[in-house]
């Protein structure tokens, strides 16, 4: 872990750039960070659809949550979006990992494979 003196000692702006950011020191409006990080965890993925139903840190509710979408951030909540209307519930996306309240597998399974996407039940 680095240093308290290496955590603080970098630029945070500058009269010249204005705000920079804190991984590359470039200027936020050239920063190309996020889009570099979004490339590289859609590089990562498999190709497979994963869907499956999980309690853990809920409270007991379950949640059906959908992970290894080869899509950007911007069309997974449009996707999201999309899925959380056909279940009649709500959801979110975090992470790269879409969540719809309840266990909408089935339907969920349907509707991806006719948008072309290799599916599996993943879990129990």
């Amino acid at each position: 872990m680095a240093s308290l003196r290496d955590q603080l000692g970098g630029l945070v702006y500058s009269t010249e750039k204005g705000n920079t950011c804190p991984s590359c020191r470039e200027p936020l409006e050239t920063c190309r960070c996020d889009a570099d990080s979004e490339q590289a965890r859609i590089a990562a993925l498999d190709g497979i659809v994963r869907i499956r139903r999980e309690t853990s840190g809920r409270k007991g509710k379950g949640v059906t949550t959908i992970s290894g979408i080869p899509l950007t951030t911007a069309e997974l909540k449009d996707l999201a979006k999309a899925l959380k209307k056909r279940c009649g519930t709500g959801g979110a996306v975090k992470d790269g990992i879409i969540e719809i309240q309840g266990d909408h597998r089935d339907s969920l399974k349907q509707e991806l494979t006719a948008r072309g996407y290799q599916v599996k039940l993943a879990g129990g």
